[in-house]
Formats: structure tokens, C-alpha cells, sequence
């Protein structure tokens, strides 16, 4: 079964940058722990999605958190790791988020 990803495009940001867009999306998922993708938001919060390793998949969660409230998971989902790092690169190049340090 085929998932649909949607992705809305915000404004351009200095973390946003075609230089640092092209160096961040050439890097892999990164070390066994996973990795954060961070898109600020106007109203003081982020926009998340985290890649943590699950079973011989990645568990993909995306979600929203504007402290202090505790962090809305929008949705879960399981991809192999191909197609882990091509929602990775789709959402940087894409969707505006940038490589981070997890936000909780």
C-alpha cells in the first residue's frame, strides 16, 4: 500500500538556504539513534519529524510542538530505509525543514 506524503511549503529562511539544503540532504539518516528535522513555525513553535530505527524499518513520526504544551503527534508510519531517506530529502529540499537536535 502506497503513502501519500504532504508537504506545505513555508517561507524561505536563512536555515533554508540552497547551500544549506544541498549539504544537508547529501548526509545519510545518520547514526542508529535516528535523526530530527525541525520547520519553525510563526507562532513561536516547530513543525517536526523524527527517523528513529524500529525492527529493520525506520519509524517516521511527524508532529508539532509549541512549548510548554506537550508535543502533538500527527502521524506514524514504517518505511524501509530507501524510502526513509527519500521522505528525508523531500522534506528538506521540499518542505522546508532543516536537520536538528531532538526537540523533547
Amino acid at each position: 500500500m502506497a503513502q501519500q506524503i504532504v508537504i506545505l511549503r513555508p517561507a524561505m529562511s536563512a536555515l533554508t538556504t540552497p547551500a544549506a539544503m544541498a549539504e544537508a540532504s547529501s548526509r545519510p539518516l545518520g547514526p542508529p539513534s535516528g535523526c530530527w528535522l525541525v520547520r519553525p513555525r510563526s507562532d513561536g513553535g516547530s513543525d517536526y519529524v523524527s527517523f528513529s530505527p524500529s525492527q529493520g524499518a525506520i519509524e517516521v513520526r511527524q508532529g508539532s510542538h509549541l512549548p510548554p504544551q506537550l508535543p502533538l503527534l500527527k502521524w506514524r508510519s514504517w518505511l524501509g530505509s530507501s524510502e526513509a531517506e527519500a521522505c528525508r530529502r523531500t522534506l528538506m529540499q521540499d518542505g522546508g525543514f532543516c536537520p536538528s537536535e531532538p526537540l523533547f
